[in-house]
């Protein structure tokens, strides 16, 4: 399996994420190659925080989320990607210096960034925008950054103010939110799973589409609804 598009962080991430949340087994040389190249992506121009840097074709073209919402902006782009790249080389865990080198260098470069967000917001769990801080929580449920459990149960009472009412939540794309919530292993965030079931049930009554978002869709739904 080519997990490597040298061409597009966007697209390297989503086939790594892909086989995570689909629990697909990987050969050492697969799973090192990925973290080879996401590594050298670590600090060059366009990086965010000192994080991981998209490519060309990520700029331009903009990307899509995991779970299928649109992304545009230069600068969430290079945030939600660094994000995504640390929790993916966490979750490959290549015992390599380089590799290991370089997710050190983008998680102090992003925990100062959020640190200093802290102490100017006094928001904890919450960073720019709903996007940026699912993307946050997704890093913060696999051990990265510090304090990582106080910062995602911050977040819960964060979404939690954040509800509209009908079983969504103001600024915060529904399903890529849900996808981070059914990763965090927090009752604050089952509670945040149970007021999202209704619309996950409706999901899962409409006829199936056959793209790859709308089957992962399909999926988070299920499992939202398990963990509820």
């Amino acid at each position: 399996m080519n997990l490597t598009n040298k061409d597009s962080l966007a697209a390297t991430l989503d086939a790594l994420n892909e086989a995570f949340f689909c629990a697909q087994s990987l050969s050492e040389f697969e799973r090192e190659q990925a973290a080879q190249w996401i590594a050298s992506r670590q600090g060059k121009v366009g990086a965010y925080a000192d994080m991981f840097a998209p490519t060309k074709s990520d700029f331009e073209g903009g990307i899509r989320l995991f779970t299928g919402e649109r992304l545009r902006s230069k600068g969430g782009t290079a945030h939600i990607l660094g994000e995504e790249a640390c929790r993916a080389l966490i979750l490959l865990n290549i015992p390599v210096n380089d590799v290991r080198t370089a997710l050190d260098r983008a998680s102090h470069g992003m925990m100062d960034r959020l640190k200093t967000v802290e102490e100017t917001d006094s928001i904890s769990g919450w960073y720019c925008c709903g996007t940026c801080t699912a993307s946050l929580w997704r890093h913060l449920a696999v051990g990265g950054l510090e304090d990582a459990q106080r910062r995602l149960e911050a977040g819960m009472k964060v979404l939690k103010h954040h509800r509209d009412g009908s079983g969504g939540w103001r600024r915060f794309p529904f399903y890529y939110t849900i996808l981070s919530l059914s990763e965090i292993a927090l009752p604050s965030a089952v509670e945040e799973m149970r007021y999202a079931s209704p619309i996950c049930e409706r999901y899962l009554k409409r006829a199936p589409k056959k793209d790859s978002y709308s089957q992962r869709r399909h999926i988070v739904a299920e499992r939202i609804l398990e963990r509820c």
